[in-house]
């Protein structure tokens, strides 16, 4: 298809470099922003990304055919990069030098794009003529474009509902069999998973061989076996554990979970796992499953109501590409799958959510796409896998109110491990917000008047149960009742203006007049959220919280009632409630069972305002504001060491964890690694292990901390970033600890670095994805990114394509309340050591992923304390040096590796 003829319609490239057109006869010239904005205006353009590109020009309201788009339709779930010359890349297309070569390449890659769809071997075309019926009527700015192109079938095309296959039910598995792994055994099955040519890595099979440890039998109940293993960078971990995985998986019959934090380590060890397993067995099960939320994964139903009206305007469009997409998905996984994370950012993002479950509306059986579902399919698939990849927040949840007990982890694998503690913090939060109480009301009473799309309250979606059962209906009806007193739709509104309705926002609107009374911020930090601590409450606010408290108990109690109700006609079923029909009330049973706990815990939380303060718990008020809007307003409460319930409801019931990472302990010291993994609760002693990475960091390495530019200084700031990247060539990652930060230096840097053919990106400014930033990067040598606490663990480029990282300052823990808590007991600024060398450590694991990378790392930091210096792997050469000595360190570094540059991008 390369040889196509180019789409001979005009083409625009809008870049921080400048801007291009070129009209349809094939000439292209440089021009001004107002001129391509009012080229946009006046005729429809071809271009990459036009959110992008709407943010280059600074005008927000541009459209025009969208190369991103079009893309999508013809070939749905497949990746590429969102840039010229990704775009070249995944058309097999020589790709663009110049910013003024990309006008000619939409051309060429519009014309490629239209011959498939009239080619006889296009892969994608079931499916796609009707598609583009709907679109034309929803007057997508191809759909006359492809009108011709696309042949109507012979015979009507099939329902995207109906093409999708159905998961099959599968008979219990039985207990896994009680094995114990020798040595040897796990040492071979790792040589076979490398290979024989590989790299032989005894740190690699000691590593392996300490892995097996925590498959041994279980000798006593509620004592797993738990181990704690540092293993640095380049040992090899993923298959070093994978190994005795995948030995004590195929001898004993069960199921190991391995759980990452990031979406980065999920996709790795997706591909390495085929190492140890096959794609699907002999009867078509899978061995492999990757598991995430509910909330990553399309709902058919939702999607459903998209189609046939539930979404109007740019939504519906999105709407109609996921349902292309949905017809050759893998696993309709939304977030970080294979639905292009770009999509979602051409339509603002509007759509993707609502395509989703977000809100726990699931009626399982009762849903009738239920027998094609992605989320029951990977659920069903998993309970018969030899190796389920998820993350930290859905074992934990997955092991603290999992559907079937029988399906909860006992063998576990945590990778990223010193994440472990930051995800148990999350999930075992509480939080009492005007966001979180809406939804809840929504659940229970259903949309408001003049709401569209297909949300049902509980009456609608146990109606069945209701005209069956006196006592079941009678409690639906209590619960919508007690379900009014809960915030509706405009309550922030009624809040900002003073007229709070019923006790919840009443209470609210005292939570927001407290903290704003108490804020000592000042002018400088308006557009951020603000918090005070629960205590020390007038008496009006406490009497408010003893009224919500109160409405919340009426709403709890019957819907503890109807749960009642449902166990007991899941007990003794009347002759109409067939498989399907209690598959459906099971899930409204666990679903009831998550609200009552929900309630249970505000009720709890709102009980102690006014008392003593419960010392196992933190609790304070916000009022959550973004770029000076609000949006939200609460009460919340975290653990103070939230390990507890993560060793009660994880820990106790596993037979064997392992906890991993780089960066697990504070240099030599074990004991903070002990404590956050919550073996001190249980009163385990965990085994144990470390193993040290096999690069030669002094070699391929150097931290550079300068100490001539000034703190709070954002042109030095700047300056410092600009030259800095100008020197590497590109190739760097900035990160920083405030967001205004980050946008002050990006705009003030991003136009001159462009001009010299150095692309700079960054989160919070750019229109796209974290992902597909990382990916954009990963694919660009001469690109550099800057971003926030996201990219410190996110980011697993190795290569050329990241050579500098940068950080703006010392990352200090940010100074809420809840830091003060566990600084407080943690020990002081001990505390806060502990934290920012692990921060320093973690952003210094990016730079070096292999033995053929080198790079420096950069702090910017006039007074950076000795005392952290720990930080950094043994060996590392650490110098303080001024800007200019900086300079020309990381040129010297560059210039001495100026091998021809090469990158490979990947899905």
């Amino acid at each position: 298809m390369a040889d196509a003829a180019p789409l001979p319609l005009p083409a625009l490239h809008a870049s921080h470099g400048g801007c291009w057109l070129r009209d349809g006869i094939g000439v292209t010239r440089g021009c001004a922003k107002g001129e391509a904005i009012m080229a946009a205006a006046d005729t429809p353009l071809l271009m990459l990304n036009a959110p992008l590109v709407a943010t280059r020009l600074g005008y927000p309201d541009l459209s025009g055919l969208d190369l991103l788009e079009l893309f999508a339709f013809v070939h749905p779930a497949r990746f590429m990069v969102p840039t010229p010359k990704g775009l070249a890349h995944a058309l097999g297309l020589p790709e663009p030098a110049r910013d003024d070569e990309a006008p000619a390449l939409l051309q060429q890659a519009a014309g490629v794009l239209l011959a498939t769809c009239e080619s006889d071997g296009w892969a994608e075309r079931e499916g796609a003529w009707s598609a583009l019926q709907s679109l034309a009527k929803l007057r997508w700015p191809w759909a006359s474009v492809l009108a011709g192109r696309i042949a109507r079938p012979d015979r009507a095309e099939r329902w995207l509902f109906a093409r999708l296959p159905e998961w099959d039910e599968a008979p219990e598995r039985p207990q896994p069999a009680q094995v114990a792994l020798e040595d040897a055994e796990v040492v071979a099955r790792l040589a076979a998973l490398t290979g024989t040519e590989a790299e032989q890595r005894p740190t690699q099979r000691a590593y392996s061989a300490e892995a097996a440890h925590v498959f041994a039998p279980r000798g006593r109940d509620g004592r797993p076996h738990l181990l704690l293993a540092q293993a640095g960078t380049g040992i090899g971990k993923t298959l070093g554990y994978l190994a005795p995985a995948s030995l004590w998986a195929e001898r004993s019959g069960g199921t190991v979970w391995v759980s990452t934090y990031t979406k980065a380590l999920q996709r790795q060890l997706r591909r390495e796992s085929r190492r140890a397993w096959p794609s699907s067995r002999a009867d078509g099960s899978q061995p492999v499953v990757v598991r995430k939320g509910r909330e990553n994964y399309l709902c058919l139903l939702n999607l459903e109501d998209a189609l046939q009206g539930g979404f109007g305007g740019r939504a519906a469009i999105l709407a109609q590409l996921v349902a292309r997409w949905a017809g050759y998905s893998q696993d309709g996984d939304m977030i970080g799958g294979d639905l292009p994370g770009w999509l979602g950012t051409l339509f603002r993002q509007r759509g993707i959510a609502a395509l989703t479950d977000r809100r726990g509306e699931c009626v399982y059986a009762g849903c009738p796409h239920y027998r094609k579902c992605f989320i029951e399919r990977a659920s069903h698939a998993s309970a018969q896998a030899d190796l389920v990849i998820a993350n930290h927040a859905l074992v934990m949840v997955n092991a603290a109110r999992g559907r079937d007990a029988a399906q909860r982890p006992t063998r576990i694998v945590f990778d990223e491990g010193h994440h472990v503690f930051e995800a148990a913090d999350s999930t075992f939060a509480a939080a009492l917000t005007g966001a979180e109480t809406i939804e809840l009301r929504r659940w229970v009473i259903g949309p408001e008047k003049g709401s569209k799309g297909r949300r049902r309250g509980l009456a609608a979606r146990l109606a069945d149960l209701a005209s069956y059962d006196e006592a079941g209906a009678k409690a639906i009806s209590a619960a919508r009742e007690a379900a009014e007193a809960l915030p509706g739709d405009g309550w922030l509104q009624r809040l900002v203006e003073g007229f709070p309705s019923g006790p919840l926002e009443e209470l609210l609107a005292a939570v927001r007049a407290t903290v704003y009374a108490r804020d000592e911020s000042g002018v400088q930090e308006a557009g951020y959220g603000l918090e005070t601590e629960a205590a020390q409450l007038d008496g009006p606010l406490v009497e408010r919280a003893q009224a919500a408290q109160a409405a919340l108990a009426e709403l709890r109690t019957p819907l503890i009632r109807l749960g009642l109700r449902l166990e007991a006609l899941l007990a003794e079923p009347p002759d109409w409630l067939d498989g399907p029909g209690r598959a459906r009330i099971e899930g409204a049973r666990l679903a009831l069972g998550w609200r009552v706990d929900l309630l249970a815990a505000w009720e709890s939380l709102l009980g102690r305002l006014g008392g003593p303060a419960d010392p196992e718990f933190v609790d304070w008020l916000t009022v959550d504001r973004s770029d000076a809007r609000e949006f939200d307003v609460g009460l919340h409460r975290r653990w103070l060491d939230p390990m507890k319930p993560f060793a009660m409801t994880v820990l106790e019931p596993a037979h064997g964890v392992m906890v991993t990472s780089a960066t697990l302990r504070d240099g030599p010291d074990w004991d903070a690694a002990i404590v956050r993994c919550g073996a001190p609760w249980l009163d385990l002693a965990p085994r144990l292990s470390a193993f040290d990475s096999p690069f030669d960091y002094a070699g391929q390495a150097e931290v550079l901390i300068v100490t001539d530019v000034p703190k709070g200084d954002i042109p030095a700031l700047a300056g410092a970033y600009g030259r800095l990247i100008e020197a590497s060539s590109g190739g760097a990652l900035g990160l920083f600890t405030a967001i205004r930060r980050l946008r002050a230096v990006h705009g003030r840097i991003a136009d001159r670095l462009a001009r010299g053919g150095l692309p700079l990106y960054a989160q919070h400014v750019d229109p796209i994805d974290t992902g597909t930033l990382v990916d954009i990067f990963r694919d660009d040598p001469h690109a550099s990114l800057l971003g926030t606490d996201a990219l410190r663990d996110g980011v697993d480029v190795p290569g050329h394509s990241l050579r500098l990282v940068v950080m703006e300052q010392v990352p200090w823990p940010k100074p809420s309340i809840l830091h003060r808590a566990r600084r407080l007991a943690g020990g002081g600024s001990a505390h806060d050591d502990r934290i920012i060398r692990a921060r320093l450590a973690q952003a210094f694991g990016r730079l070096i992923r292999s033995r053929e990378d080198h790079g420096h790392f950069v702090v910017l930091s006039s007074a950076f304390p000795s005392r952290l210096l720990g930080a950094f792997p043994p060996g590392t050469p650490i110098h303080r040096v001024t800007l200019d000595e900086a300079l020309q360190r990381v040129a010297a570094g560059v210039s001495a590796r100026s091998a021809p540059v090469t990158s490979e991008s990947e899905p």
